[in-house]
């Protein structure tokens, strides 16, 4: 199968590491891919204890995209279960249905383990889920034990026989668990929900807490409202005098640097200096007026 592919490109290193991963397979899940497509793996897992769906083995396909993982797979379940519509798209959050909530840290081992924790949880009308009856699931679980895949053969016999003593690879499942607890059934007309709030949906919700009035701090802001406005009020009136002081002394400045003689029509110069003396005086008494001004409006307003 190497030989077919590019083994310089990220999915197909990715996959490979992966199919080397999962290459023994577990009580609880297994998967591989087609001799002959690495893009299209086949999937076993076993329902999970202590549910309607104790007992069942469930086989499955998982549809790679060629720039994977940055893209999330397409899984499909073949096996009749009760709980996910058979040869049709379920809609996880890890499922090409929602590549926008799709991590590349998430691997097939979390699809898988995923897939185990959603089977217990109520569909909510999401695409490819199905709410059969407690009894019905039971009987189809009993009944998946013979179901075989045309590719893979009878499933019973792709996973490891159980055993009280616990696996070797638990440990290695720890972390891809906690991946899969992050994973949601996605339903259009409702919030997404994980396994975790699925399990927790049916315990009462505590009533709202009634938020406690803010009686004295709102007296507070009240007292100092007026004081507040009208400081701010002074400082606007404030900024707007010196900005026309500033203004007068611009004006009077550039009077200062016109020439002091105009030449008339016989060449002969003619003496300003009368009337700039004149402009000069003016724009001085009106600085030192506006300054007594701006003085006396700080007093009155800050002092008195």
């Amino acid at each position: 199968m190497e030989a077919q592919y590019n083994l310089r490109s990220p999915a197909v290193k990715r996959l490979m590491r992966e199919a080397k991963e999962l290459h023994d397979a577990t009580e609880e899940y297994f998967a591989q891919p087609l001799e002959d497509n690495l893009f299209e793996w086949h999937f076993t897992v076993r329902g999970p204890p202590e549910s309607d769906f104790e007992g069942g083995v469930y086989h499955g396909r998982v549809i790679l995209p060629p720039d994977y993982p940055m893209k999330p797979p397409s899984i499909i379940l073949l096996t009749p279960n009760g709980r996910f519509e058979i040869n049709k798209k379920i809609c996880l959050s890890i499922s090409g249905h929602h590549p926008e909530s799709w991590q590349p840290s998430w691997s097939l081992r979390t699809a898988l383990l995923a897939i185990i924790g959603f089977m217990p949880t109520h569909g909510s009308g999401a695409i490819g889920s199905l709410d059969y009856s407690t009894e019905e699931r039971k009987q189809l679980a009993k009944k998946s034990q013979a179901w075989s895949c045309p590719s893979c053969g009878p499933v019973a016999r792709l996973l490891k026989e159980p055993s009280e003593s616990p696996d070797d690879r638990e440990a290695a499942d720890k972390e891809d668990r906690a991946l899969a607890a992050q994973i949601t059934f996605k339903d259009a007309g409702e919030r997404p929900s994980t396994p975790n709030e699925a399990a927790a949906s049916s315990e009462p919700a505590p009533p709202p807490q009634e938020p406690k009035p803010a009686t004295e701090t709102t007296e507070a802001n009240q007292e100092q409202a007026p004081e507040a406005v009208r400081r701010r009020m002074a400082a606007q009136i404030l900024a707007r005098r010196a900005e026309r002081l500033f203004q007068q002394q611009q004006v009077a400045a550039n009077r200062e640097q016109v020439p002091l003689a105009a030449v008339t029509e016989n060449g002969t110069a003619t003496s300003t200096a009368g009337n700039d003396n004149m402009r000069l005086a003016y724009s001085a008494t009106m600085w030192l007026l506006g300054s007594a001004f701006v003085g006396l409006l700080i007093r009155r307003l800050f002092f008195l």
